[in-house]
């Protein structure tokens, strides 16, 4: 339990002895009641809001209510006063003695600091990258990958079950594409000259090895064949090639999905019309004419009656096809019955889109509604385009082209952590500037060293003790540490409750910000020790009062870990 839900559990005691009192009618709904950290750290440790969402239904202002709930909390041993602020906030300060017991609770919990019960469990499908199988991960799908993989390593420490999961997309027409491609580069390893890739093909080189290993399995038997002989074939080996691509690519950057699922099996599997029937069964699909698009109509465009989803009755603005004229499944049908496939092992599913996706959020959102009785809600996560930059200057990609910058080259110039770290300096829906030159630069203005730096700092403590020759063998005197150097308790403190936060909102982001904030602190106090000897976490003369810096800089650095760990960044301990 956070030291926020503590406290509010604090306050739940305080309000039912109210209510045994008669002070505060009973049954008055509580769910609006917070404990956080004021805005201003002047004005306390703690504030809540108990007294403002609660004073209407308790027939009183709220400063009338504040002033019977503060003494309660006041009785507390740790609270050193709770005073009343403005209109009714109340705002507490804790004892010294509560700070040097949660650092020993930082230090005592390791790697499970700011771990939590939240998710009691819950199934949770968090499905990302999802790319078509047409080429290597290039930097295009990176920071999907990083924000999906963040994310279930968060929703994990948060007390959820997670299923990483990766959407094949092998029955389109690119994949038809591809293997053509793919034949070109067969014939081209048997010894024709095929010359420029035509007009349509994917043109990359990493079709090269495919093509050989094609021609050493098959020899000439496919050179001349009609194409209705090798194209499902060719399929076939090609997208395996591609996803063996995919997984050694997401390898380097620490990712590993638990499920990769096939669109052309969930289609061959008959799922698509088992949605298509459970929709039927509730009247939520029927045969119509599918409205003209919106602006200008084409002059060639017809109304053509298809089998339609009533996903209007769900929000959105027109009823979307699930068959097309032909009879083939559209690309919606086939995702409604990829999505009741997820929702059928899980309670909750997240999806990490591309921002181009955003049109088809609220259909697909409509689907999981109507198939799963409201049973299983689906957030969607869309992520913005990463612009690449070397030393300001930008860098152009195209996949088409076959000049795009694959993930594999970025992880080996500027590596894992880099990467992942940065993926996670901004909100998903916001864009984000990659430059490879500043992504390595040693300065402030660099989150990634300055969080690593950080860390690099706290861990050459010890060894620097060590060579000082002050003895860490005694335990450490935590009343020695003042004000100042508590704060740094405060802020550390802060991280369970901003797990369960980022847990909740889907936003594996805000582990990022609150570590730039923490080192940010961190280096602050340091820093004080450049103009004043004394300050300084290492005292060789005093080592009383050493011991119990290190353990606080010590704490400070498990929580920088641990937040580390979930973004899946190494913690350095020295810098190079």
């Amino acid at each position: 339990m956070t030291l926020y839900a503590r406290f509010a559990a604090h306050i739940d005691t305080a309000l039912d002895i109210l209510e045994a009192e008669g002070q505060l009618a009973p049954g008055i709904p509580r769910d609006a009641v917070t404990v956080e950290p004021p805005r201003d750290p002047s004005h306390g440790d703690l504030a809540t809001n108990v007294a403002m969402v609660l004073a209407k239904r308790a027939g009183t202002n709220p400063r009338a209510l504040a002033a019977l709930v503060a003494p309660k909390l006041g009785e507390l041993d740790a609270v050193e006063s709770a005073e009343i602020a403005g209109p009714g906030f109340i705002n507490v300060r804790l004892n010294h003695g509560l700070w040097q017991d949660e650092l020993k609770s930082i230090l005592a919990n390791g790697g499970q600091y700011g771990a939590s019960a939240l998710g009691k469990g819950q199934r949770v499908n968090v499905e990302y990258v999802s790319a078509n199988p047409t080429g290597p991960m290039h930097m295009g799908h990176c920071r999907g990958a990083v924000v999906g993989d963040a994310l279930a390593a968060l929703l994990e420490y948060a007390g959820y079950e997670v299923t990483r999961e990766y959407y094949v997309n092998d029955a389109g027409s690119q994949v038809d594409t591809l293997a053509r491609s793919a034949h070109l580069r067969y014939r081209e390893a048997l010894g024709e000259a095929i010359g420029d890739i035509p007009e349509g093909l994917y043109p990359g080189d990493y079709l090269i090895p495919v093509g050989k290993a094609l021609a050493e399995e098959f020899g000439d038997r496919y050179v001349g064949a009609p194409e209705a002989e090798w194209l499902q074939l060719f399929k076939t080996k090609t997208v395996a090639a591609m996803l063996d691509l995919i997984r050694h690519d997401l390898g380097l950057l620490g990712i590993h999905h638990d499920i990769f699922a096939s669109e052309a099996e969930l289609q061959a599997s008959g799922a698509v019309d088992r949605a298509l029937e459970t929709l039927r069964a509730k009247g939520l699909v029927y045969e119509g004419l599918l409205e003209a698009p919106k602006g200008e109509t084409p002059e060639d465009w017809e109304p053509v009656e298809l089998t339609l989803f009533r996903s209007t009755e769900f929000g959105d603005d027109q009823d979307r096809p699930m068959k097309k004229s032909n009879g083939s499944w559209t690309y919606f049908g086939a995702d409604a019955a990829y999505h009741l496939q997820k929702a059928e092992k899980a309670d909750a599913l997240v999806n990490i889109w591309g921002a181009d996706h955003a049109g088809t959020v609220k259909r697909i959102q409509s689907a999981v509604t109507a198939l799963t009785g409201g049973r299983v809600a689906l957030d969607v996560k869309l992520v913005n385009m990463v612009r690449l930059f070397r030393a300001g200057e930008p860098i152009k990609m195209s996949k088409r082209a076959g000049n795009f910058v694959t993930l594999a080259d970025v992880v080996r110039e500027v590596g894992k952590d880099v990467v992942r770290f940065m993926m996670l300096t901004r909100r998903a829906d916001a864009p984000l500037d990659f430059d490879f030159a500043k992504v390595v630069e040693a300065s402030k203005d660099n989150p990634v060293f300055y969080v690593q730096y950080a860390h690099a700092r706290i861990s050459s403590l010890h060894r620097k003790a060590k060579e000082e020759g002050v003895d860490l063998s005694a335990p450490a005197d935590l009343s020695l540490l003042d004000a100042d150097e508590l704060s740094l308790v405060k802020f550390a403190a802060q991280f369970p409750r901003i797990v369960e936060a980022a847990a909740q909102a889907h936003e594996a982001h805000r582990i990022a910000f609150y570590l730039g904030d923490l080192a940010g602190a961190f280096h602050a106090q340091w820093n004080k020790g450049n103009d004043d000897p004394s300050r300084r976490f290492l005292v060789a003369q005093n080592p009383e009062l050493t011991r119990a810096r290190l353990e606080l800089a010590a704490a400070i650095g498990q929580v920088i870990r641990n937040g580390l760990a979930i973004m899946g960044v190494a913690a350095a301990e020295e810098m190079q």
